[in-house]
């Protein structure tokens, strides 16, 4: 991911059974981490009436250990992979940036937390993200298609494992499989003392 500016964002998920078997099939395929483990929490805002959603768009506020970043995402096109526009900016003080959205007329509407670790594989052209989260751990691909499809082959996966649908969407679909969950993504859930089976 960028530090800052636009580019077009290419990914895919791919579902893991736990972090550790994530850690071995990346080490076995040669890649090394880049950026160490880190809690991200992120925040999605959107208008009252939902209009960037609407629209296809997301504005989101991600708090990463010491490093915050305002990130606006463009529509998505859907196909074998996820792709979308992205202007990201690292952000330094996130909550005075909080309260400029709300003053603005953003309210957060969904909340996500993570814990990412980062690795760059033997070829360049993308990177691959371990993300445990409450619904389970996950594998983000991204880069070109063509890395995708290599660093995918070489972790084991194939194009019948890739998954297109954001983290909102697939707490979305947890959440409708199952009564009474938590309406943030989040370990903090007061009344969670474990993650989600």
């Amino acid at each position: 991911m960028s530090s800052a500016g636009t580019k077009q964002e290419i990914e895919i998920k791919l579902r893991l059974e736990s972090a550790e078997q994530g850690r071995r099939l990346l080490r076995q395929a040669g890649f090394r981490v880049v950026r160490r483990r880190v809690r991200e929490d992120n925040s999605v805002f959107d208008r009252a009436d939902l209009s960037l959603r609407a629209h296809g768009l997301l504005l989101r506020l991600r708090r990463a250990g010491r490093r915050s970043t305002l990130t606006l995402k463009g529509p998505s096109q859907r196909g074998q992979y996820k792709s979308r526009l992205e202007d990201e900016t690292v952000v330094s003080d996130p909550d005075a940036l909080e309260t400029i959205l709300n003053g603005l007329g953003f309210r957060r509407v969904f909340r996500y937390e993570k814990f990412r670790t980062e690795y760059a594989g033997p070829r360049p052209g993308g990177l691959a993200m371990l993300d445990e989260t409450v619904i389970g751990v996950f594998l983000e691909l991204e880069g070109t298609p063509a890395w995708i499809e290599l660093a995918a082959s070489r972790l084991g996966f194939d194009k019948s494992s890739y998954i297109t649908m954001s983290y909102g969407e697939l707490y979305e679909d947890y959440r409708k499989r199952r009564k009474g969950i938590f309406p943030d993504m989040v370990y903090s859930d007061p009344h969670r003392r474990r993650p989600l089976p």
